[in-house]
């Protein structure tokens, strides 16, 4: 069973990054198990003097994920152009750990107007070495309210490409 971590870069409640790598979750296909981490909000601060031993609880459980992942999902929306610093600050609890190092990773969107924020997140993850499977899935949900995001996500033909995006990344896993 390959195992992929999802992890959503916005910690809204009724966020279309976090429907949309659920829906991700429910539409893996057979030999896929993705779970959604959900401990984004509960991250202290990134300081370099608290690695190690002084490794705070809920970073050590992000380390720990992503280590035992095959791969990584990530799913952000853009502020201001760029990427949510709760994103970045996740991002830079693994920067000095072999965590990221070759793990495959796939970006999802939610918006097909974030392209700041996609070129600036495929960036620092190269930079921290991941590698990185281009065809992850765009979903246009921006704007919708939780309703029409359920009903976007529930249409076939989204299942379908979906379901296809995570057999694509998963073939890149196994190819790796």
């Amino acid at each position: 069973m390959l195992k992929i971590l999802a992890i959503s870069g916005s910690l809204r409640a009724a966020s279309t990054n976090s429907a949309l790598v659920a829906a991700l979750a429910l539409n893996a296909p057979e030999g896929c198990r993705v779970t959604v981490h959900d401990g984004l909000g509960r991250l202290p601060i990134f300081n370099p003097d608290d690695e190690g031993e002084r490794t705070p609880r809920e970073a050590s459980d992000l380390i720990d994920a992503v280590t035992r992942a095959d791969g990584v999902i990530v799913s952000c929306p853009e502020y201001a152009h760029g990427v949510p610093g709760g994103l970045k600050n996740a991002l830079d609890w693994l920067v000095s750990r072999d965590a990221a190092v070759a793990k495959p990773a796939m970006l999802a969107h939610a918006s097909p107007r974030s392209l700041f924020a996609r070129a600036a997140l495929a960036e620092i993850m190269r930079t921290m070495s991941f590698a990185l499977f281009e065809g992850g899935p765009e979903i246009a949900l921006l704007g919708k309210k939780p309703a029409e995001v359920e009903a976007i996500l529930a249409e076939q033909a989204n299942r379908q490409a979906m379901r296809e995006a995570v057999q694509g990344f998963a073939d890149f896993v196994r190819s790796r």
